[in-house]
């Protein structure tokens, strides 16, 4: 007779991973004719008509377009209708001091947290006044670190920039500035899975070393792939999900805002 189900081995979580939202202190401003605020609640509607119970909100930088308090006080607001643990970090556009004192009370800008039979590390890309990013040692050394104490674990590490090239010519020189340093400290624990990130306004999904590489739309405007000079797409605003399996597999998938109306100014020369 088969032995039952092991409902621990059998156990995942979920993830959602929203991103680059962009907000305004102003609720009514638009980033290249589209209302940031209005699209980032359809996605979010979008989430919740989607998914149930989520484990782990990650919201993986650019929260906001013009680092004010009030837009990072909109974006918990607003995320907060998502009934889970939350965890933000910062990308080029965004301002700690004030994403700090929005975050005031909670644990959402804490670095690592552990789920089912995978942790999650939260690594700080931005640099103060750059849009490129680079990982300080502290960054590398708390990631050493956090793959260390849980060998046994699967590991997730999601960070706001890109750490390879994604096929867009004009964002080569944007994205991560030490990916080198990132992947050697990645290649030395057979346990990491995946890597996430925001930034490039798409959809990426590669494999590196075993190791799955994905980025994630914009829950605002979209990069068009594939482009040489800057951009935008017409696709529609979006999220990711993650489905963390206890033996280690990786489900993962982009959906979409439907119904969305709006009309991207394709005059915009950056962001």
């Amino acid at each position: 007779m088969p032995s039952p189900p092991n409902p621990i081995a059998d156990s995942s979580v979920l993830l959602v991973q929203l991103t680059d939202s962009h907000l305004f202190a102003n609720a009514d401003e638009k980033l290249l004719g589209m209302s940031t605020f209005e699209s980032l609640n359809k996605v979010i509607e979008c989430v919740l008509a989607e998914q149930s119970q989520i484990d782990l909100l990650i919201a993986s930088g650019d929260l906001s377009q013009d680092g004010s308090l009030e837009s990072y006080q909109a974006f918990r607001q607003a995320s907060g209708r998502i009934q889970a643990p939350a965890r933000w970090f910062p990308g080029n556009h965004d301002e700690v001091p004030a994403m700090t004192e929005a975050a005031r009370q909670s644990d959402f800008l804490a670095p690592i947290i552990d789920l089912g039979h995978w942790r999650i590390t939260l690594l700080d890309s931005s640099v103060p006044g750059s849009v490129p990013g680079y990982l300080q040692d502290q960054q590398l050394q708390l990631l050493a670190q956090s793959l260390s104490e849980e060998p046994d674990r699967h590991h997730l590490v999601c960070l706001h920039h890109n750490p390879v090239n994604i096929g867009c010519a004009w964002m080569d020189p944007i994205g991560l500035r030490n990916p080198e340093a990132l992947f050697a400290v990645l290649d030395r624990f057979p346990q990491v899975r995946a890597v996430l990130w925001g930034h490039v306004h798409q959809e990426y999904d590669q494999l590196r070393n075993g190791v799955r590489l994905l980025a994630s739309p914009s829950t605002c405007i979209q990069f068009a792939p594939g482009s040489v000079e800057f951009k935008v797409d017409s696709t529609a605003p979006g999220y990711r999900w993650l489905r963390l399996h206890a033996d280690g597999r990786l489900e993962t998938g982009v959906s979409r805002v439907e119904g969305l109306a709006f009309d991207v100014d394709y005059s915009g020369r950056g962001y």
